[in-house]
């Protein structure tokens, strides 16, 4: 059963590091994805340019408004995400708890299911 991993970080939290630092977490964050794919469970895995650099297209009746990033009223941003395939919510728990992430971040845990399923 697919889940979602996304990692929830602090906005500005990027900049709290030097570029060294920056690498080095990015290493580990790399390392746990390559033992999540030899273990067979990774599907995929990014990691996401900060907000200064995102945009918002919203098309409310029929109308474009695109907001460039970054937004004010922000507290968060998601960095990256990892799509693991496991057999149990229990267990895309436990990895998330595993992640390197939630030193610093949260790891917000969801399974892929479609829009009309609540």
């Amino acid at each position: 059963m697919p889940h979602m991993l996304l990692i929830h970080e602090p906005i500005g939290q990027r900049a709290t590091r030097n570029e060294a630092e920056g690498r080095a977490t990015y290493d580990r964050m790399l390392r746990w994805g390559e033992d999540l794919r030899s273990r067979g469970l990774l599907l995929a895995a990014e990691s996401l340019a900060s907000t200064d650099k995102a945009v918002r297209v919203t098309v409310p009746q029929g109308k474009a408004r695109i907001v460039d990033g970054p937004f004010a009223e922000a507290k968060e941003m998601v960095g990256g995400f990892f799509l693991v395939n496991v057999d149990t919510r229990e267990e895309a728990i436990a990895l998330a708890q595993q992640c390197p992430a939630a030193e610093w971040a949260t790891v917000e845990v969801r399974a892929l299911a479609p829009c009309f399923e609540q």
